[in-house]
């Protein structure tokens, strides 16, 4: 099989059509007429009169073109050929994405903005409605505690419990329950001494936080002497190193 070319009889059109064919089809125009009068027309065509008649085209009927083209697909052709050698210099810049996303693209509308910030405050105030008050109760039991800190070590041992000039003293209470007491003393202490203090700071805290006795447990003091150092809770005294 070979494919011929020719003219269209009735709009002049370039045709294309299979040489095993007598006959062959236009395209546009759907006129159908001898293969051999089409090529006679494409070699020479002066003094034919194309009469641009209107045809119907016969559906699911036989068609004799090989290849719709038009008539300036060569002129086409050698045009993208030129702008694709124009544009081959340029092939490696980075052309701009009509995907990119600018800045106001992503702008979020001002009543959700107005909603974010409504969330992000209610959320602030919850956090300090829970944390103050809770902050507060520690500031207090924290300070109770301090202004009988003396009781714990009377008649046991001496402690600077007064602030100096530089605002240190030899201990401090600590804990979101102050159940944390570290102190240091000039004095040496004996393990039965250093229980006597954790049960005296024990009553003096459950009281002033009016604890049970049984949130002794969670209760932890550290005694700094000048040769040891006592870590004592409620399961008993612990020698440091």
């Amino acid at each position: 099989m070979a494919t011929q070319q020719g003219k269209c009889r009735n709009c002049g059109a370039l045709v294309i059509f299979d040489d095993r064919f007598d006959e062959c089809e236009c395209v546009f125009c759907h006129c159908i007429f001898p293969s051999s009068e089409a090529i006679a027309l494409l070699e020479n065509s002066e003094g034919h009169e194309f009469k641009n008649e209107k045809f119907d085209k016969v559906e699911g009927g036989k068609h004799y073109y090989s290849t719709p083209v038009s008539a300036d697909i060569v002129s086409k052709a050698a045009e993208r050929e030129m702008i694709s050698k124009a544009n081959s210099k340029d092939s490696l810049k980075i052309q701009p994405s009509e995907f990119e996303v600018s800045p106001s693209d992503v702008k979020a509308p001002l009543k959700y903005v107005i909603a974010l910030v409504v969330a992000v405050v209610l959320i602030i105030g919850v956090v300090i409605a829970i944390a103050l008050p809770m902050y507060s109760n520690r500031v207090k039991l924290n300070t109770s505690v301090c202004e009988d800190i003396d009781t714990v070590f009377a008649g046991v041992c001496e402690v600077q419990t007064e602030q100096d000039e530089d605002g240190n003293c030899a201990y401090s209470v600590f804990g979101r329950n102050c159940q944390n007491l570290r102190f240091q003393t000039s004095d040496e202490i004996t393990e039965a001494q250093a229980q006597q203090i954790f049960d005296s700071y024990s009553l003096l805290r459950n009281s002033k936080g009016e604890f049970s006795t049984d949130k002794t447990g969670d209760i932890n003091v550290e005694i700094y002497t000048p040769t040891k150092i006592y870590y004592v809770t409620q399961e008993g005294v612990t020698l440091g190193e």
